[in-house]
């Protein structure tokens, strides 16, 4: 699963049948701190998300496992909206370490 954040979305007036109905959105790959990440994704919306949420993404077959892709062309699929991120206590001293450099 890759953690994400929602920038955008994809309006495509010519596409696979299969995906007719179906909203795209763009999104950031985001560290669990919240920092962003190299590269963007187009994911298909399976939860109804909007902009600027912090959303779970699925890729390659686990996306077409994901509601509503099923023997559809997805290669990766927003199957969850995320309320909070919180790593273990214990890696939070390497983790303040990591941020000073």
């Amino acid at each position: 699963m890759i953690l994400a954040r929602i920038v955008g979305t994809v309006v495509s007036t010519r596409k696979d049948p299969r995906l007719e109905g179906k909203k795209l959105l763009i999104v950031k790959p985001i560290s669990p701190e919240g920092a962003d990440e190299a590269g963007y994704l187009i994911a298909v919306d399976t939860v109804g998300a909007g902009a600027g949420e912090t959303v779970l993404i699925v890729s390659g077959s686990s996306a077409r496992m994901a509601a509503e892709c099923k023997d559809r062309p997805v290669d990766a699929a927003i199957v969850g909206i995320v309320d909070t991120v919180k790593l273990d206590s214990q890696r939070e001293p390497e983790l303040a370490a990591a941020r000073k450099k």
